[in-house]
């Protein structure tokens, strides 16, 4: 008897039946044994399953939840304030044309809204285009 002639004592052993075809290997990414790999196994973590569970905010309702600004026209400013006065949030807040928004001095921005005969001096507000024109005049 020579070397190529010898014979193997044992068939060789079949590879485990998991995860047949695909990629990633014999065992397909799942491991050996355990939860990972059974059927419908999964480990989360108890905080992910209650948020995968909140449905997502769609719709045109909840496009933003940025706080929007209080709207004031000219016309309530012009019968409220005098000549030379300072028109800012917390005069507006004073004289009742604002309200705290969750207790919370909000944004303001002034609209267009009516005529402006009065000079009068505007801090840390917004103003649209209409009245940033009015004011000039």
């Amino acid at each position: 008897m020579q070397l190529h002639q010898l014979q193997p004592i044992h068939r060789g052993r079949k590879a485990r039946r998991v995860g047949r075809g695909g990629k990633r290997g014999t065992y397909s990414g799942r491991g050996i044994k355990g939860l990972g790999a059974r059927a419908g196994g999964k480990f989360r973590p108890p905080e992910r399953e209650i948020l995968k569970k909140i449905p997502k905010l769609r719709g045109y309702r909840f496009k933003s939840f940025r706080r929007k600004p209080a709207i004031v026209n000219l016309f309530p400013i012009e019968s409220h304030f005098k000549e030379g006065e300072i028109v800012s949030p917390v005069t507006l807040l004073k004289r009742g044309l604002i309200a705290k928004t969750k207790g919370n001095m909000p944004k303001v921005k002034i609209l267009g809204k009516g005529e402006l005969t009065k000079k009068l001096v505007f801090k840390d507000v917004m103003m649209s285009h209409a009245v940033t024109e009015k004011v000039k005049l």
